[in-house]
């Protein structure tokens, strides 16, 4: 799920060769990181032109004639430089490094602990920031450094703050937290995308947004919808989806399957603002609803031609997760 929410390309192979049985989350994300950058790095660190203003004794690149005037009218020996220096001090290996810094403060392993402090060697020379000052917004990854797009996706998540202290008798440790309904909804709303390829349907992550009030006086607009995914068949929405990371019940131990009223009501809003005729409440599959992922219950809206259904996908089942996501989409 985390490989494809946050659109990282992991071998589960190479997982599996790490014995992730015997590791936390954060362990094994820590070792396949230093791997990747390690393997990136033997290629060459990325690098670029800066701009740098210097007063030199000689003259490189151009002459800033303001500065020079303002500067060293009196010493003519200093010259106000103005040139492009190619290097490898810039946003992106900043953020690889503070990376670096923040895993080997957290790191309990000791391969994880070395292959860190390797790799902070590497990094002796880029300047140290603290989180609160990268420049994620300077970053562009482009065709020239399009294999780095990994280790940035893998760097960002380290440096979100997703930690909590844990602790076990006298050892202390660091355990990675990360909020389910959203990584759910990712983790689906992704594999739809790539499940519905070629058939003619598009598929939108949190791209509604139209709003539910406006005003009488001023039109001003209040209570924005945020449906999770819309397909749409052109320019038409012909379903929504809204995930739900919660388990619900088998139909014959309750009617409702414990679906929430709220959630009920909000894919009412969906159906008046959106007009698509088929409504998904889509939930992780459990043994307790049947062997296999399915829909579970449908219902029409009163008043609409609308349908409202109840389905669940198995989502430790990475194997089939397309073909179940297109068969719950494109009924035969």
């Amino acid at each position: 799920m985390l490989a494809v929410a946050l659109n990282l390309k992991l071998d589960l192979g190479a997982i599996t060769d790490l014995a992730w049985q015997r590791e936390t989350l954060l362990e094994i994300l820590i070792r396949i990181f230093c791997t990747k950058l390690t393997e990136a790095l033997r290629k060459g660190m990325p690098r670029r032109y800066i701009n740098r203003d210097e007063d030199l004794p000689v003259l490189r690149g151009q002459l800033d004639i303001t500065r020079q005037f303002m500067r060293h009218a009196a010493d003519p020996s200093r010259l106000a430089c103005r040139f492009d220096l190619l290097s490898n001090d810039m946003p992106l290996n900043r953020i690889m490094k503070a990376a670096v810094v923040r895993l080997a403060r957290i790191s309990r392993r000791p391969t994880n602990q070395q292959h860190l402090r390797e790799l902070a060697f590497v990094y002796a020379e880029i300047t140290d920031e603290p989180v609160s000052a990268l420049r994620w917004d300077q970053v562009v990854i482009d065709r020239t450094n399009r294999s780095w797009q990994d280790l940035y996706s893998m760097a960002r998540l380290f440096l979100q703050n997703r930690y909590q202290t844990t602790t076990s008798g006298s050892g202390e440790g660091s355990a990675m937290m990360f909020e389910m309904n959203s990584l759910f909804e990712e983790y689906v709303g992704r594999s739809l995308i790539r499940a519905l390829a070629g058939t003619g349907l598009t598929v939108s992550l949190q791209a509604g947004r139209l709003f539910c009030l406006s005003a009488q006086d001023n039109g001003r607009a209040f209570f924005q919808t945020k449906p999770d995914i819309l397909i749409r068949q052109g320019s038409a929405v012909i379903h929504i989806i809204d995930t739900k990371w919660k388990r619900i019940s088998a139909r014959i131990d309750d009617p409702k399957q414990g679906v929430s009223q709220a959630d009920v009501y909000q894919m009412m809003a969906y159906a008046q603002l959106y007009g698509a005729p088929r409504l998904t409440l889509l939930y992780p599959h459990h043994p307790d609803l049947g062997h296999e992922a399915a829909i579970h219950a449908r219902y029409r809206i009163s008043g609409h031609d609308t349908t409202l259904e109840t389905a669940s996908i198995d989502v430790s089942n990475s194997l089939q997760i397309l073909a179940k996501l297109r068969a719950l989409v494109i009924e035969e």
